[in-house]
């Protein structure tokens, strides 16, 4: 079936669908080792967007969630895979989430601190990856503790010890990994956040476009699609986010 024409000029402008791809988070993408390709579960629903769109794809791959909605919000890149955010929401239109993950906070094994709401108190310094959704959320829910953002998800953990700070703070796979190839750290109990991961386009490309993008995230969770590409990259700790009420219903 053809894809109508105000379709391709939204979404594909130079003839090519130009998907922004975040590798500062491990739930959403990877590179392959072997290969030093981009893959995951963004990469399969980019893959499958363009497919149905039937024009060809161009991964633009970014090493932070910042530089990967920057590019989106600059229409540098056509759609992209993000935590839904009302910052970033003034350029983007988000669909609905397609996978929910837990934010959550990591200590040293010796540190007094026990519970999460033990986080936010004057002297005490978090980490995040810079522009990441938990700086933003972090930003506007820390009343006390002060904000320092490393470079990128992945390197929060470096930082939070080279700088000898209290806490870090990211996505929970990642924070877990981190603390099993260091060592001496834990994770507090529960999660700070619940993030909500969706697909997004540029607010100018249009009502037909974000329509449209929402409709193909819920067909993926509907056909199991993103459950496939959770189990099938080994994705522990990401759930399959609920599928949108119709509308009227």
């Amino acid at each position: 079936m053809k894809t109508d024409h105000e379709l391709l000029s939204a979404f594909a402008p130079t003839g090519t669908l130009r998907a922004s791809i975040n590798l500062g988070n491990p739930i959403l993408a990877n590179t392959d080792p072997a290969t030093g390709r981009p893959g995951g579960v963004s990469v399969d629903l980019a893959t499958e967007l363009a497919r149905r769109l039937q024009v060809e794809l161009e991964l633009v791959v970014f090493k932070s969630a910042g530089e990967s909605v920057n590019a989106v919000a600059a229409e540098q890149a056509d759609v992209g895979f993000f935590a839904i955010d009302p910052l970033r929401g003034e350029q983007i239109a988000f669909t609905a989430p397609y996978v929910v993950i837990e934010g959550a906070y990591l200590v040293r094994q010796d540190s007094s601190i026990t519970a999460m709401d033990e986080v936010d108190r004057k002297g005490q310094r978090v980490v995040v990856g810079k522009g990441s959704a938990y700086d933003l959320y972090l930003t506007r829910e820390l009343k006390q503790a002060e904000i320092f953002r490393a470079p990128t998800s992945p390197a929060v953990v470096d930082t939070f010890l080279q700088e000898n700070m209290e806490v870090a703070a990211g996505v929970k796979q990642q924070l877990q990994a981190d603390a099993q190839r260091l060592g001496g750290l834990r994770l507090l109990d529960g999660h700070f956040m619940l993030i909500r991961q969706a697909m997004g386009v540029p607010k100018s490309r249009g009502d037909k476009a974000s329509a449209y993008l929402g409709a193909f995230v819920e067909a993926m969770k509907k056909s199991g699609f993103v459950a496939e590409a959770l189990a099938r990259h080994q994705i522990q700790g990401a759930a399959v986010a609920p599928l949108e009420p119709a509308p009227g219903a």
